[in-house]
């Protein structure tokens, strides 16, 4: 009887340990599926850019210095003037060399005047022709003495060598000038066209040589798409340039390969001496894109969710080929056709249920479309 007793017992407390269990269950929520946005990754053609900083110098750049020593007399230029070929610039002092100059004067006269006496007493057998020629000898010594301190004289008014813009005058009214002076006494420049002195490593350039038209490095040059510069206060130049010259060897002390693009400057915005950023198209044609925030990172690698079978997102690792703005140009690891999800990856976990919603591809890219040809 007591074993049945107890059998009852236990059989009762196992009803309501069930009947507990099926409240607490029905009581319980539904786990929530969060919605994600995805899409079908596509194929685009776009352009991205190289860049690399730049120097600028006017297509002629000329200092202009002293021939003579002496004190400036006069300076007839202002800065950013411009002048012409042969327009005088500076005027130094020569009064010490025109005193001189008078003296060799009547030195080539003394000279002429011994030769003209000598010449008739040659003729007349009176003495020898070594006495003439002598004379004739010590005339020629005294032109050419005479010459050229005419010619320093000349050199005293420093001309323009060039049709150009006076940069800054470096020496002023006083000062004593000479031509072993560091510094010239100004720069004239010719900035109509200017040129872009930029430089590449040797990746980049290996790079940029592989990508270009052409077998030969003259070709290759000729068929290198035209650039743009961006100004110091950010803004692109209105006119593009072209690539001209490449020195094609490795600088030893800086690993870089040295080019030059060349720019026309009709409205004279580019000064010599300015600085700026060249950019250099390179186009992707047909390639999958995807936007930056359709990606995370982990350790290193850059992963994306694909959407899997039953709306299961699976972690997938890619590379990256070149990153335009916002978007990632893919090299593996995704193709077109795909679906990712586009946005708050930094929430899921791998092999997480979602609930998907799809939006189109051209709609997350919109903020850069402009870069799409």
């Amino acid at each position: 009887m007591k074993h049945i007793f107890k059998l009852i017992l236990l059989v009762s407390f196992i009803t309501i340990l069930n009947s507990c269990s099926d409240k607490n269950k029905a009581e319980q929520p539904k786990q929530q599926i969060a919605t994600y946005p995805v899409t079908i990754v596509e194929n685009k053609t776009l352009t991205g850019y190289d860049v690399y900083p730049t120097n600028i110098e006017g297509i002629i750049n000329s200092e202009v210095r002293a021939k003579i020593a002496g004190y400036i007399s006069a300076v007839l230029i202002d800065e950013g003037q411009k002048v012409k070929k042969g327009e005088p610039l500076f005027r130094i002092e020569t009064q010490s060399m025109s005193q001189d100059a008078k003296a060799l004067e009547a030195g080539v006269k003394v000279a002429q005047m011994e030769v003209n006496k000598l010449k008739p007493l040659v003729d007349k057998g009176i003495i020898s022709d070594v006495q003439l020629e002598t004379a004739k000898a010590n005339l020629e010594q005294a032109k050419s003495n005479y010459n050229s301190i005419l010619a320093n004289i000349g050199y005293a008014t420093v001309k323009s060598p060039i049709d150009g813009w006076v940069g800054s005058v470096n020496f002023r009214e006083g000062a004593l000038i000479s031509p072993s002076n560091g510094k010239p006494l100004t720069t004239v420049v010719n900035t109509k066209q200017v040129f872009a002195y930029f430089s590449m490593n040797e990746k980049e350039y290996l790079n940029f040589l592989q990508k270009s038209e052409g077998t030969s490095l003259q070709e290759k040059i000729k068929n290198f798409p035209k650039v743009d510069l961006e100004l110091a206060n950010g803004t692109l130049f209105s006119e593009k340039g072209e690539i001209q010259t490449v020195t094609g060897q490795i600088n030893k002390l800086t690993g870089t390969v040295s080019f030059r693009a060349l720019f026309n400057n009709p409205n004279l915005l580019i000064s010599n001496g300015n600085s700026g950023i060249i950019h250099i198209p390179i186009p992707y044609k047909n390639q999958p894109v995807i936007p930056q925030s359709a990606t995370y990172e982990q350790q290193g690698q850059v992963f994306v969710f694909k959407l899997g079978e039953n709306d299961m997102v699976l972690s997938s690792p890619i590379t990256i080929k070149a990153k335009i703005d916002n978007l990632y140009v893919i090299e593996s690891g995704l193709a077109a056709g795909e679906k990712i999800v586009t946005n708050g990856v930094g929430k899921l976990r791998n092999n997480t249920l979602i609930k998907p919603e799809e939006v189109k591809f051209d709609s997350i890219i919109m903020p850069i479309k402009v870069l799409f040809k």
